[in-house]
C-alpha cells in the first residue's frame, strides 16, 4: 500500500510541476499516398487545381500538450474531420465520404525548446458518415471504428502554432455497396493515407 501511494504520489508531483498548455488547431487534409515529398507535392497541387480523385478536406479540434521529463511531451488531440476519396469500378464512381472523430495520442520531443518539436504515436478513428447511394449501388456495411498512426512537426511563435503532419492506416475502413438491381456486391477496403498541414491557437 505504501508502495502504491508513495507511486502515486510522485506522478501527481510530475503532473503538477509539468507545463500543460491547450491549444485550438484547424487543418487542410490532403488524401495521398506513401509520404515521400514528390507524392505529396503532387497530391497537393492537385488538389488546388481541382484535378484528380481527391479534394481537399478539413479538421477542427483541440490539442492538449503536458510537458514531460527532458524534453518530451504528450499531445492528446480530439478533431472531427471531413474528407472524401474517390474510386470507379463497375462503371459506377463512388464518393466514399469520411466524417469522423479523431483522438490522436501522440508522444513529442522539443528539438529547440518549445520552438520547434517533433512527434509521432496512434490515432484511433470513429466514423460519423451516413450510408451513401451510387447509381444502382447502395452502401449496406462498414467499419465505423478503425485505428492509424501520425507523425509530423509544430512550430510555436509565442501563441500562434504551425503544424503539418502525415496519417497513415494500420486497419483498414471496409465498407459493402450492393446492386438495388443484381445484387451484386462492390467491396472498398482502405483508409486512405492523409497529409494535413494547419495552424493552431495557444489559450
Amino acid at each position: 500500500m505504501k508502495k502504491i501511494l508513495s507511486i502515486a504520489f510522485i506522478g501527481f508531483s510530475i503532473l503538477a510541476s509539468a507545463q500543460i498548455s491547450l491549444a485550438g488547431k484547424a487543418n487542410i487534409i490532403f488524401p495521398t499516398g506513401s509520404p515521400s515529398w514528390e507524392n505529396i507535392k503532387g497530391t497537393v497541387n492537385q488538389a488546388i487545381e481541382g484535378e484528380g480523385k481527391n479534394n481537399a478536406g478539413f479538421n477542427v479540434g483541440l490539442s492538449l500538450k503536458v510537458g514531460l521529463p527532458t524534453s518530451f511531451y504528450l499531445m492528446p488531440e480530439l478533431y472531427y474531420t471531413n474528407f472524401k476519396n474517390e474510386f470507379t469500378t463497375a462503371n459506377t464512381t463512388f464518393d466514399i465520404k469520411s466524417s469522423r472523430i479523431d483522438l490522436p495520442v501522440l508522444l513529442g520531443y522539443n528539438i529547440l525548446g518549445n520552438t520547434l518539436g517533433v512527434f509521432v504515436g496512434p490515432v484511433a478513428s470513429y466514423n460519423l458518415a451516413k450510408e451513401d447511394t451510387f447509381n444502382d449501388f447502395k452502401e449496406n456495411a462498414r467499419d465505423n471504428f478503425t485505428v492509424g498512426y501520425q507523425f509530423g512537426a509544430q512550430v510555436e511563435i509565442s501563441k500562434l502554432i504551425l503544424n503539418a503532419r502525415y496519417e497513415g492506416a494500420f486497419s483498414k475502413d471496409s465498407r459493402e455497396f450492393i446492386n438495388k438491381n443484381t445484387s451484386e456486391e462492390i467491396r472498398y477496403d482502405n483508409r486512405p493515407n492523409l497529409f494535413m498541414v494547419g495552424v493552431g491557437y495557444k489559450f
